[in-house]
Parts: structure tokens; C-alpha cells; sequence
């Protein structure tokens, strides 16, 4: 009879994950996920190798923009260094995903991107486009955060969802940035803003056509556009998160006289823009 209870009571409890599916997660090729690049073609230990080298740019572009963003961020707010950071960790786990395709490496890597995206989407958002419920920038920051980490324990149930609904996240980001600039003067600042959209596009471009388009690419032996997805989206990102960092600027330290330059040469037509303040600075936090 105790025997009985004692079973019938373990059944209602839900067992945790065996030794043996814990370590599955972790083991080469255990994600659904596989890009268009063969498998194993120039490495025995890194399945996609174009794919894992390209991933090494987040290392390039990252700590180049965290020093020349650190002026602004030291003016407006020590967080938005953050954003540079967490970058970094993005590099770190796409290089982790695409040399073992495992299913912690995909959801490490995409949960890195979307944490990438709130944290920037909560110090940046404007506030007056907070929805009416939220009174201040930190409670709309609360909000944001609490909706992603319901979002990082979803994804580990459906994590095929996750790539579809971070471009969704970046679509409206766009929306947002087109919304602010339609009445912007600054040449400059209109030129940003079509690299970066225009970055973004063929970035996503070639992350479709390799996820859809592969048996294509293959016949022509091309199997690299997710490789050059990595590149562009890095450079979008630089790009967007500096004009993001503008507008911000703008509207919440206009003494400091934002403005756009590129990084090594603000003559080449081709560099990393930064944000100069050229007013006087007052080394005051506005969150």
C-alpha cells in the first residue's frame, strides 16, 4: 500500500532532464539549425568554418565602438556601454554555434542578439513614444527586460521561432528611426540613416537566401552568404546603434551639440560613425 502512494505520488512530480540529454545539448550537430555552408569542408573539429571565421568581425568592430562611444556614454548614461559588451558575447557564442551546430551554441547565440536589442531598446527608445502606462524611463526599462527574459525561457521550448522574431524586433526598430527623421534637415544624418537601413537590408537579404535558397547557392558553389551575413550585420548594427545614440542625444542632451563623424577619417567615404558632443558638457546623468 505505502508503495503504491509513494508511486503514484513520484509520477506527479516532473522528473529533471537526464545526465544524458543535459550533455545532448551540448554535443556536435544537435541543433535543427544547419546553414548552407558543407559541413566539416576545411576543419574536423569546426563544422561550418566560413561561417565560425566571419563570426571573428564582432571582435574588429566592437571594441573600436566602445571607445569612440564612450564620450557620449560618459555624458548621457555609463549604460550604453553595455550594448558593447554584450556584442562581444554575441561573437563569443556565434563562434561557439557555428563551429559545433549545437543546440546550446543556437540559443546562445540568438539569445545574446536579443539581449543586445533590449538592452539598446531600453536606453534608447524615446520616451515620448513610452506607452501611457509607463510614467519614466526606468519602469519602461523594467518592462522591456521582464518581456525579454519571459521571451529567453520561451525560446528554449520553440528556439526556431527566435531568428524570426529578432528581425521582426528590427523592423520596428526601423519604423521608429524613420518616424523620428522624417522631418531631419541634417544631410548627414539622412546619409546614416540610408546606409544603415540599406546595411541591414542586404544583410537580411542574405540570411534568406541562405536559409532558403541553399540547393541554388549550391549549384553555383557558393555556400558563404551566411559568413557575409555576419559582416553586414555588424556593420548595420554599428551604424544604427550611432544614429540610435544621435537621436538620443538630441532630445536628452541638446547642450552638448551631438554630432555625426567617421571613424579614422571623417573625409573617407567609408568608416565607422561615432557621435562628437561639441557644446559644453555638464557630466549629468538623465535617465
Amino acid at each position: 500500500m505505502e508503495r503504491a502512494l509513494v508511486d503514484t505520488f513520484s509520477r506527479g512530480i516532473p522528473s529533471l532532464p537526464s545526465a544524458d540529454k543535459m550533455a545532448n545539448i551540448f554535443s556536435y550537430e544537435s541543433s535543427d539549425v544547419d546553414w548552407c555552408e558543407d559541413n566539416y569542408k576545411h576543419s574536423e573539429i569546426v563544422v561550418e568554418y566560413f561561417n565560425t571565421m566571419s563570426s571573428f568581425i564582432f571582435f574588429l568592430i566592437s571594441p573600436i565602438m566602445l571607445y569612440l562611444l564612450h564620450p557620449y556614454a560618459k555624458e548621457r548614461n555609463l549604460a550604453a556601454k553595455v550594448v558593447c559588451h554584450l556584442y562581444l558575447s554575441s561573437g563569443i557564442f556565434s563562434i561557439y554555434f557555428h563551429m559545433t551546430l549545437s543546440f546550446m551554441g543556437q540559443i546562445l547565440d540568438e539569445l545574446s542578439i536579443l539581449w543586445v536589442l533590449a538592452i539598446g531598446y531600453s536606453l534608447w527608445f524615446p520616451r515620448k513614444h513610452f506607452p501611457s502606462f509607463v510614467t519614466d524611463r526606468r519602469s519602461f526599462s523594467q518592462l522591456v527586460l521582464v518581456m525579454t527574459f519571459v521571451t529567453t525561457l520561451f525560446s528554449f521550448y520553440k528556439p526556431t521561432a527566435n531568428a524570426y522574431a529578432l528581425n521582426f524586433f528590427a523592423i520596428h526598430i526601423i519604423y521608429s528611426l524613420l518616424v523620428e527623421l522624417k522631418d531631419c534637415p541634417n544631410k548627414r544624418i539622412l546619409g546614416l540613416t540610408r546606409a544603415s537601413i540599406g546595411l541591414w537590408v542586404l544583410a537580411i537579404s542574405c540570411w534568406i537566401s541562405d536559409r532558403f535558397g541553399c540547393s541554388f547557392w549550391q549549384k553555383l558553389n557558393f555556400c558563404y552568404l551566411h559568413g557575409i551575413w555576419h559582416i553586414l550585420i555588424v556593420l548595420a548594427t554599428a551604424y544604427a546603434s550611432t544614429l540610435i545614440a544621435y537621436l538620443d542625444a538630441t532630445l536628452e542632451i541638446p547642450y552638448s551639440l551631438p554630432d555625426v563623424q567617421y571613424w579614422p577619417r571623417d573625409s573617407w567615404a567609408i568608416g565607422l560613425p561615432y557621435i562628437v558632443l561639441k557644446g559644453a558638457t555638464k557630466l549629468r546623468k538623465r535617465c
